[in-house]
């Protein structure tokens, strides 16, 4: 079993030496968080170094998709054509070792405007992802999220909204599930939120891969 070591993504003015073990330590989190801003590019509409966080049979399962990374990107580029804008502000990492594979959660939020409808939405949630070191480079393996808490906004002043709708989601991520469905991208499962069991399951699983 390999050592699991947590850690978070902060590098500090007296890093170790090159070629001591700090050293590496340090590097191996540098580039974990470089993988985590790296989202930046989906907002950019940088698709080839969008994919080139992902190893290439990476997966990832967000509100509106599941399924390889490659797939969820090409989905990103026919939502990047449509009415729906969406920008994420991602946020240092935690990253726990264990050995060549890693658990790091990250938070994150989703601002997103459907420009047609003047309705937005903020949803604050975490990354959970499963990355690993592959010929010496970290990639994300795969990626997961839990939503904490979200709202709408109303860039041009207040407007209807379908509350029966709204209902049928989780308080967490209703608002960004509403905006997804009016815009075409539907949420067809339930996912995990703050505390919920869905959580707790996907950290016992992380936690069991990254100890194998």
């Amino acid at each position: 079993m390999s050592p699991i070591t947590p850690t978070r993504s902060r590098t500090t003015g007296n890093a170790p030496a090159q070629g001591s073990p700090g050293a590496a330590i340090l590097e191996d989190r540098q580039s974990i968080s470089d993988l985590m801003t790296g989202w930046m590019h989906r907002d950019l509409a940088e698709w080839d170094k969008l994919r080139e966080l992902f190893h290439p049979d990476g997966t990832i399962e967000v509100t509106w998709f599941e399924g390889l990374a490659g797939d969820f990107i090409d989905g990103s580029m026919r939502m990047g054509k449509s009415d729906l804008r969406t920008k994420h502000v991602v946020s240092a990492p935690v990253v726990t070792f264990g050995g060549c594979k890693a658990i790091v959660e990250t938070n994150a939020v989703l601002i997103g405007e459907n420009v047609s409808l003047n309705l937005g939405v903020s949803a604050h949630a975490r990354f959970y992802d499963q990355v690993e070191k592959r010929s010496g480079v970290w990639k994300i393996l795969r990626r997961q999220s839990i939503y904490d808490f979200g709202y709408f906004n109303f860039p041009q002043g207040q407007i209807e909204i379908e509350r029966d709708l709204v209902k049928m989601y989780p308080r967490e991520y209703a608002a960004l599930a509403y905006v997804l469905e009016k815009s075409g991208f539907p949420v067809k499962r339930v996912f995990a939120t703050k505390g919920s069991d869905l959580e707790r399951m996907m950290k016992a699983s992380g936690q069991a891969w990254l100890a194998a």
